[in-house]
């Protein structure tokens, strides 16, 4: 499986738009970790950005980790609002991610539904009241996801970047628990996950190595997010 190419004609999907995928639970309709959701989409973002080369971690000594805005602005819409963000002045992971997120999952869902991954059912509450709920589209693609997730926690594969930021963000998220039934949950499982969080993963490209110091640095904050929301 080559690093950006669960499909071939999908070259372009953004690791945001997996993350939610992966996200979503097909038995209930619903997506796990929503009461976090908005900072874990705004991690997948910055870290397309990163792999795009948008944006850069800075150390700004007493003042943390920052994050500034760098090369052209992307082209992808959902992108270019984090990054003209930066753009004005560097600025701290927690507060890009608090700033950028809570605009992002209808874009992202509708970026699924028109992607065939996932598709909206009419149906009828107590055979009345009519509602709309979200089901998988058909394309089979949140299944080779999970698969290519499981080849890496479980089977022990060595990840490409991709599918290591994806399982990094999902395992940063606190959500990876809840894919029990797809992905085994075990101490093993979880040691590898977090390692994956750290960035240890071996990867030899310069790209790659953007995006372990920026998953580093995103999965450090969404685990501080996760706890400040759940208290």
């Amino acid at each position: 499986m080559t690093d950006d190419s669960i499909h071939p004609q999908r070259t372009r999907t953004l690791i945001t738009e997996d993350l939610l995928l992966v996200l979503f639970q097909p038995d209930s309709g619903t997506i796990a970790g929503e009461n976090t959701l908005f900072y874990v989409l705004a991690g997948g973002v910055l870290t397309d950005l990163a792999r795009q080369g948008g944006a850069e971690i800075r150390d700004a000594g007493i003042r943390g980790t920052l994050i500034s805005a760098a090369g052209d602005p992307p082209e992808d819409e959902l992108l270019r609002p984090m990054w003209d963000y930066v753009l004005q002045k560097p600025r701290g992971v927690q507060g890009v991610l608090a700033a950028s997120g809570p605009t992002l999952r209808g874009p992202v869902i509708e970026r699924l539904i028109e992607r065939g991954d996932l598709r909206r059912e009419k149906r009828r509450v107590f055979g009345f009241f009519p509602s709309t709920a979200l089901v998988e589209g058909g394309s089979g693609r949140r299944d080779e996801l999970i698969a290519a997730m499981r080849a890496v926690l479980v089977e022990g594969e060595e990840p490409t970047e991709r599918s290591a930021a994806l399982t990094a963000l999902v395992s940063a998220s606190g959500t990876l628990p809840v894919l029990h039934r797809e992905i085994p949950w075990s101490g093993a499982t979880a040691t590898r996950a977090k390692s994956l969080e750290q960035g240890d993963w071996a990867a030899g490209a310069a790209a790659a190595a953007v995006t372990r110091t920026m998953i580093a640095v995103v999965a450090n904050s969404l685990i501080t997010s996760a706890v400040v929301a759940n208290r």
